[in-house]
């Protein structure tokens, strides 16, 4: 219960929205080649900030 009220740090919340655009990525690449290219790219940027904060 103790990790109940804990907050997210910035590192943990960039980690979660990296994985949520690389699996948006995934699923639109059979779909929307150009919007796939887009959340790839956006994961990118998060990736790259995640690298700064190291």
């Amino acid at each position: 219960m103790l990790g109940l009220f804990k907050r997210k740090t910035e590192k943990e919340k960039l980690e979660k929205e990296y994985q949520k655009l690389q699996k948006e990525s995934f699923k639109l690449s059979s779909v929307n080649r150009k919007l796939s290219d887009q959340k790839a790219f956006e994961a990118e940027e998060v990736l790259k900030k995640l690298e700064k904060l190291h």
